[in-house]
């Protein structure tokens, strides 16, 4: 079986689920009932990064709060798609419209959702906390849960293994 350190040489775009893996899937309910998130700085920092490395990053979620498409627009990330019900759907029409290569992306999903894409990705990966079905498909399972830096640990291995990590451009934001 090949490592998968050897497959992330070939990582050209990061697909993200958000709740459990952006965040730790715990939601706060305010009393206007917006639902509250909290993200890692780290995982942001990160994601900035791979997007001014010209990475590809796209965020699939099944939630819809603005203040989280707010937080990627800031991170520089455009491709989010949000309130989707079917993942499967929007990620075979993204790859379909983009030509994209199945094995140069890397999807982190951490639940039943996100099962099918994880099947057909080069390189899936799930937080530390991720639903069992999950992890059984998973080139790799972060030693880091949800919302706690695994989103930074895939970003950094794949930078690190395309030398591209920790160079000038990692200074400044």
């Amino acid at each position: 079986m090949t490592s998968y350190k050897t497959l992330l040489s070939n990582i050209k775009t990061f697909i993200f689920d958000v709740d459990g893996v952006m965040t730790d899937g715990i939601v706060v309910l305010a009393s206007n009932g917006d639902m509250l998130r909290t993200m890692n700085v780290k995982d942001g920092y990160a994601l900035q990064l791979a997007v001014k490395k010209g990475y590809r990053i796209i965020i699939i979620t099944g939630g819809n709060s603005e203040a989280v498409r707010k937080r990627f627009q800031g991170l520089g990330i455009k491709e989010v798609y949000m309130a989707i019900g079917n993942k499967l759907e929007v990620f075979h029409q993204i790859v379909k419209e983009d030509q994209l290569e199945l094995n140069s992306i890397l999807y982190m999903g951490d639940d039943i959702p996100d099962y099918q894409i994880m099947a057909e990705v080069g390189v899936a990966a799930c937080p530390a906390d991720a639903a069992e079905e999950i992890k059984k498909i998973s080139h790799y399972i972060s030693p880091k849960p949800g919302g706690r830096g695994c989103v930074r640990d895939v970003l950094e291995q794949v930078m690190k293994v395309q030398e591209l990590w920790f160079d000038d451009d990692g200074f400044h934001w």
